[in-house]
């Protein structure tokens, strides 16, 4: 047996105080990125002060999102228990939503100080999937998110009492949240070392090459999931996968074979 994954629960106890791994994971991922990012900054010639500003428009914009997003899609449910929608505490949070949240709040930001959208956002790409590859560490401490059961040398250990109800003698499942924070830090490598590339500095090119990456990985991840947010038969993390390619692929296309720049608040 390879490696069996169990989690050790989701509150860390300090004597009186008990903090929730998944609230430490995210302010983690956030000091991390605001450190790499405004490293990242320096050598684009940007004002490093300006990450710290758009990091809170990030945080404003993308949590409240992620749950929006995710209660959105198990409306089912919450509608029948509305006391827990803001409960985010509890896990259940979509990282498609945080992306649009905080890429929403982004843009605001960015027309509001009259500066290029695309050069803040390839800064902070790398930060952003680090980010990920970082947060999904909270699926493992909250035994969610998992993959179909598993008899691979490598899986994850689920309670009983948050097995699927059809699955309540199977033990080991896909671990997902693994699957994809290896994938994600693979993509933040290929981030960095196109970010330190000259031919490949048009503004856009990592905040696209990062939607493609990821999306790509994410789509094939998803098909193993058993708790996936659903739109009819469809999978709706695989379908915001696709758009996301698509777009991204028009965007490089638009970038480096029409030679055309990418529509921004700077040049308007």
């Amino acid at each position: 047996m390879l490696a069996v994954f169990q989690s050790p629960g989701a509150t860390l106890n300090l004597g009186i105080l008990s903090l929730r791994w998944y609230g430490l994971l995210i302010a983690l991922a956030v000091f991390i990125g605001i450190w790499l990012s405004q490293r990242l900054a320096r050598q684009r010639q940007m004002n490093p002060d300006v990450i710290a500003d758009v990091a809170i428009w990030l945080v404003i914009g993308a949590i409240p999102a992620a749950r929006l997003y995710y209660v959105a899609f198990n409306w089912g449910y919450y509608q029948s228990h509305l006391e827990q929608v803001v409960q985010i505490w509890r896990g259940g949070i979509a990282i498609h939503g945080a992306i649009l949240g905080g890429m929403a709040a982004m843009a605001l930001f960015t027309y509001w100080q009259r500066m290029s959208f695309w050069q803040l956002a390839d800064v902070i790409a790398p930060s952003l999937i680090l980010g990920q590859a970082i947060g999904r560490w909270g699926n493992f401490f909250n035994s969610e998110a998992f993959g179909a059961p598993t008899d691979l040398p490598w899986k994850l250990y689920i309670p009983v009492y948050q097995r699927p109800p059809d699955l309540l003698s199977e033990a080991y499942y896909h671990p997902t949240f693994l699957y994809e924070s290896l994938w994600n830090l693979g993509v933040f490598v290929l981030l960095l070392w196109l970010f330190g590339q000259p031919r490949y500095q048009k503004p856009g090119t990592l905040l696209l090459t990062y939607a493609i990456a990821y999306s790509v990985g994410r789509f094939w991840i998803e098909g193993l999931r058993l708790d996936s947010l659903m739109l009819g038969p469809l999978r709706i993390a695989q379908v915001v996968s696709l758009v996301c390619i698509g777009l991204g692929a028009w965007g490089l296309f638009r970038l480096y074979r029409q030679g055309k720049s990418l529509p921004d608040w700077a040049s308007a």
